[in-house]
């Protein structure tokens, strides 16, 4: 059996007693408060996934369901749990990192392909099973290549609103992010967002399918289109919200309690009319978007940021679906100014580099500094720069 010194401290379930490094979680109490939650909702199987509600990449603490469920905290992954088994999907980038976080509750799965994840549920659960997963949770393309891949197999993938293991979780789940929504300053945007709006709505106009509205779900769309920021994410200058623009009505489903004075004014000096935006809660997003799907509209969405939970509301003809809604594809397209203030940003992120290689060159010789160290420094370097909003991840610091 492995030895607690060596250099890839790793867990070892062959070993009797099975050897778990002292970074790996524990998971015994929470699969099987899971697993008591699953019989009562009568699931078979429940898939977790490792994104939010919006598709995104970085998450907050809060929705960090597959983390707190494995105590695997990698950014990338998808777990399924059974009665009597529990398997991760992750990445070449993960499979160390797994080894050492996860205790011997779990199989690491080497593959991503949700193909191989449909096969393992076919063998883990018999004919007549229900798979289940929180549609808000799933993008409509992920939703349909987990439909596709259990097609045929006699296994009923079932949608849950009640998220399993939110359920679980319980008081102990963070809470919301509590952080204010603010204006960017006029010197830092390259158009209004009226005129950002304009332009939208030009576009629906001229479409052949002419659809009467755009749903927004990408947390970015919306900061871009109304020129704010938030810090609901680590890393990331976004805040929890949903869009749904028409051609006379604006709605902006946010927490709004955190909206600052001169946001609220900005978004709202307009009204009444066209370019007033009407703000409603975060939570009441699909209620509203089933509201309105009942009339005569055609609903304009990116598949790649929109969840399923809100997609199943629409009714098929009722839709206009693209890999990317239109604000994501105006917002990719950088005008003048735009570029200008990205070339300036990256100079002064030049200069802390510079700066940050002279004192390596004279620290490192000296046995004065580690990976860690270094890292907080190149971060203080890149602070002490005009306009320095944090960094973009957590400084990434290697040696040899």
């Amino acid at each position: 059996s492995q030895t607690a010194s060596s250099r890839t401290d790793i867990r070892d379930c062959s070993a009797d007693p099975p050897y778990l490094p002292p970074t790996a979680t524990n998971t015994t109490a929470r699969l099987a408060a899971l697993r008591a939650t699953m019989r009562t909702h009568h699931v078979d199987a429940y898939i977790v996934p490792s994104t939010d509600a919006h598709m995104s990449e970085y998450i907050s603490e809060r929705d960090a369901r597959l983390g707190w469920l494995t105590g695997f905290t990698g950014s990338a992954g998808t777990v399924v749990v059974t009665q009597d088994k529990a398997a991760l999907w992750t990445d070449s980038r993960y499979w160390t990192q797994a080894e050492r976080q996860l205790d011997c509750n779990w199989e690491l799965q080497r593959t991503t392909w949700i193909e191989s994840i449909g096969l393992w549920i076919v063998e883990a659960v018999p004919v007549g099973s229900n798979v289940s997963l929180d549609p808000f949770l799933f993008s409509i393309d992920t939703w349909a290549s987990y439909s596709q891949a259990l097609q045929g197999s006699g296994r009923t993938l079932l949608p849950l609103e009640t998220n399993l293991v939110d359920e679980v979780w319980g008081d102990q789940r963070p809470p919301v992010a509590s952080s204010e929504i603010y204006s960017l300053l006029e010197a830092f945007t390259g158009s209004s967002w009226q005129e950002k709006v304009a332009g939208i709505r030009q576009q629906m106009e001229q479409h052949i399918r002419a659809p009467t509205a755009v749903l927004l779900s990408g947390l970015e769309e919306t900061a871009w289109l109304f020129n704010l920021r938030g810090d609901d994410i680590p890393y990331n200058p976004v805040f929890y919200s949903y869009t749904l623009l028409t051609h006379t009505n604006i709605s902006l489903f946010v927490d709004e309690a955190w909206l600052s004075a001169s946001a609220r004014e900005s978004l709202q000096a307009e009204c009444p009319g066209a370019l007033c935006v009407e703000l409603l809660g975060y939570g009441q997003a699909r209620a509203h978007l089933h509201r309105y799907a009942q009339g005569n509209v055609t609903i304009w969405l990116g598949t790649e940021y929109t969840n399923y939970g809100l997609y199943g509301v629409i009714p098929q003809e009722k839709l206009l679906e693209e890999s990317y809604s239109p604000v994501m594809l105006a917002k990719a397209v950088k005008n003048t100014k735009e570029q200008d203030l990205l070339r300036a940003a990256h100079v002064r992120d030049a200069v802390a580099v510079i700066q940050y290689l002279l004192w390596l060159e004279k620290m490192v010789p000296q046995g004065l500094v580690d990976e860690f160290s270094g890292a907080q420094h190149i971060d203080a370097l890149r602070r002490a720069q005009q306009h320095s909003h944090g960094p973009s991840f957590q400084s990434i610091s290697a040696s040899g």
